[in-house]
């Protein structure tokens, strides 16, 4: 009988090894100084690669960035298996400290003018939330549209943890996840016995989505 599952590209070994001598260089590069401070030139030599390889793997350092982000943001999602679980409150907790985390990590790196840097950013970490949040729900029952649902629980966890990250708060990610967790609960609006588990004795509409955008 045939696999119904999708065939994974097949991709030449070495040209796997190189792209990925070009990544950890940039990433070794990434941790000694700020993104703008690096060039092209920079990630060649610390790969031992000429222009034209690097070429023929990313456009620009941009798009090695965003292939960067995207590797190691879901490598930390997979570190604490969150890419396999079920949804809980202590799972969706640990998911909003992993975001904190990596934002604050992510952002050590860039000056505050950057745009481009921070758009990258936070275009590849909420899709992969909302990547999580939609497999998560997708076993559950919401009171609104699923889609919508986790579009505002995505854009949710993102701002609030940037705004964490933006206003130096003095809570840990974990505590500061403790104190956020019943947003983004309230966010998703979870069908329990037929009734919000934020509902109070009366309350018969939704309460409104929480706008999370930090103030700059």
């Amino acid at each position: 009988m045939m696999s119904n599952l999708p065939q994974e590209e097949k991709i030449d070994p070495r040209v796997k090894r190189t792209r990925a001598l070009i990544q950890q260089a940039f990433l070794d590069l990434f941790g000694e100084k700020e993104f703008q401070s690096i060039t092209v030139q920079d990630i060649t030599q610390k790969a031992e690669v000429n222009r034209a390889t690097f070429y023929a793997h990313f456009p620009d350092k941009f798009a090695l960035l965003d292939a960067s982000i995207q590797q190691i943001f879901r490598k930390e999602l997979e570190k604490r298996t969150l890419n396999v679980c079920h949804y809980s409150e202590p799972n969706l907790r640990a998911l909003i400290s992993t975001v904190c985390e990596f934002i604050s990590w992510a952002n050590s790196h860039c000056k505050d003018s950057d745009n481009q840097f921070e758009t990258l950013v936070e275009n590849q970490v909420r899709n992969q939330i909302q990547d999580l949040l939609t497999k998560w729900l997708g076993e559950l029952n919401t009171l609104i549209d699923q889609n919508l649902a986790v579009t505002a629980a995505s854009w949710s966890i993102y701002g609030l943890a940037l705004q964490w990250k933006v206003s130096k708060s003095p809570l840990s990610a974990e505590a500061y996840a403790d104190q956020i967790l019943p947003l983004i609960v309230s966010n998703l609006h979870l069908e329990t016995d037929g009734a919000s588990p934020f509902d109070s004795p009366g309350e018969t509409a939704p309460r409104q989505l929480v706008d999370s955008r930090p103030n700059r």
